[in-house]
């Protein structure tokens, strides 16, 4: 099959894939195999091609928003049966044993595994995955559509979630990229006031028509202060603007898995009258199919840019340049 893999993690326009033919993975006794119909293009791929994150895997093939058709069940496997489309997202195994695992934060587990890092993902003819970490994916939706939500979809719904914004509140969204356009459908659904700031004005005007109040540049102020906001850019810079744009009691998550460096904070101006910064860990199981169950009964825009499998390394790099707006995917 066909293969994409991280031979020399480096900037994006430098090539950091490299094109391999290689046999077609066997699943394990409790694994599937999934030939790949799309898989999304996360900014995490990017963070792995270009080493931001550290390497897991030597040559890895990177890709975590992968939907595909049933091709191969494991010996083991019960409720899978080959034909059958399935998800496959970041998480891909955890421990089940440790006190996060139990208490059902399998996120924040220290010896999870996870799809396109630790283990070849969907930038690929094949992959494979456990059956426990597979999921069901909604209808109405193209296959090229369902691929962000396995991913941008389901953390953007969780930072939601860990920016804590009340009914009726006033949400700011820094960057507006696959994740955030989806977190801001689901947000307006439950009746916020959204107003997004991203420097690229393409995305302004998808932002708009979404149905925000406003959009302006990712430097500017909001036009009035936010109950909460999530920080969707991996810009630590921004840490700062976002934290003095909260009301009082105003909770900012920062949604990715890496972040550049952040300027000093001023408690004054950042953090006091019980302003609260959190991060965004991976997401649970749980967390993934209660989003995917919410996409089911309310039907998302999804904005997608198609690539052929073989220009993976196009959409990398026009990922890196924000040439981008919505969601990248790779179409084999």
């Amino acid at each position: 099959m066909r293969a994409f893999r991280v031979h020399r993690p480096g900037p994006a326009a430098e090539g950091p894939l490299e094109r391999v033919e290689v046999a077609t993975p066997a699943p394990a006794p409790d694994e599937l195999l999934v030939r790949v119909l799309a898989c999304g293009v996360c900014r995490t791929d990017l963070h792995v091609a270009e080493g931001d994150l550290p390497v897991h895997r030597r040559d890895v093939v990177p890709g975590h928003e992968v939907v595909g058709r049933v091709v191969g069940v494991g010996e083991r496997v019960r409720g899978f049966v080959e034909g059958e489309r399935v998800g496959v997202a970041w998480l891909r195994r955890t421990c089940g044993e440790c006190r996060f695992c139990r208490r059902g934060a399998e996120n924040l587990c220290p010896r999870s595994l996870y799809t396109g890092w630790d283990a070849d993902g969907g930038y690929a003819d094949h992959t494979t995955v456990p059956a426990d970490y597979a999921h069901r994916l909604p209808e109405g939706y193209t296959d090229t559509e369902l691929a962000p939500l396995l991913c941008a979809g389901i953390i953007g719904h969780h930072a939601l979630r860990r920016a804590e914004l009340p009914a009726g509140g006033r949400l700011g969204v820094y960057g507006f990229g696959g994740s955030a356009h989806l977190a801001t459908q689901v947000a307006l659904a439950q009746g916020a006031t959204v107003h997004v700031m991203t420097r690229s004005p393409a995305a302004r005007e998808l932002a708009l028509r979404l149905g925000v109040a406003s959009a302006q540049d990712a430097a500017d102020r909001p036009p009035e202060p936010l109950d909460a906001a999530i920080l969707f850019a991996p810009v630590g810079d921004l840490v700062p603007r976002a934290l003095e744009a909260l009301d009082r009691g105003g909770t900012l998550a920062v949604a990715g898995i890496h972040l550049t460096e952040v300027p000093p904070l001023d408690y004054q101006r950042h953090l006091f009258q019980e302003r609260t910064l959190r991060s965004v860990t991976s997401n649970t199981r749980t967390d993934a199919r209660a989003f995917l169950r919410l996409a089911g009964e309310h039907h998302l825009e999804v904005s997608t840019v198609p690539y052929p499998l073989e220009h993976a390394g196009d959409a990398l790099a026009d990922l890196a340049a924000d040439r981008i707006t919505g969601a990248a995917v790779l179409v084999p």
